[in-house]
């Protein structure tokens, strides 16, 4: 009996952390761009035939870096306030497993530390760039996860609740993360 077998292309891809970046966005207040030039993103990817088979991802966030290019909405509330930046610079988070559903829903599960208080969070990933530039194979994700900010203890002081300013409970991150061979 003849059987052909088909050749798997598995391949293994880094994080770019050069063209990574962050962006922490609050309704009614805050919505801070956090570059990969001054943060920490680490991890790979791995794929059979074009399709995520696992991934790892894990980054650190300097929320003090002055370089961070951050667009407030309002002077009550700054993005330093809010994080308490003097006593907790970083945001950190460390994928623990990786979930594929089918070709287009997959998700990443792991651990968001903010003020010192780690949680589990789960983020969805989406496959958004697969695109060669200047002979480099480039895959990009954006990984999106909603977080409760009374979780991680990111409650705005009296003073900003007095002027009238109301802020969203809940705290998007979205993740651009670019990996490359």
């Amino acid at each position: 009996m003849n059987t052909t077998k088909e050749k798997s292309m598995k391949t293994k891809w880094k994080i770019n952390s050069k063209q990574s970046d962050v962006l922490i966005r609050m309704k009614h207040s805050i919505i801070a761009y956090l570059g990969g030039t001054i943060n920490n993103f680490q991890g790979h990817a791995n794929f059979n035939n074009n399709e995520i088979e696992d991934a790892t991802i894990a980054f650190s966030l300097d929320v003090k870096n002055r370089e961070s290019k951050l667009e407030q909405f309002s002077n009550y509330l700054k993005l330093n306030d809010f994080f308490d930046v003097n006593q907790y610079p970083t945001i950190s988070f460390k994928s623990t497993s990786f979930q594929k559903i089918n070709k287009n829903i997959n998700f990443l599960k792991g651990d968001l530390t903010i003020k010192n208080i780690t949680r589990s969070v789960e983020l969805d990933v989406e496959l958004i760039k697969n695109d060669y530039s200047d002979g480099d194979k480039k895959i990009a994700f954006e990984l999106t996860t909603d977080i409760n900010r009374k979780d991680f203890g990111l409650a705005p002081n009296a003073f900003h609740t007095h002027n009238g300013l109301t802020t969203g409970q809940d705290i998007k991150l979205v993740a651009n993360v670019e990996f490359s061979i």
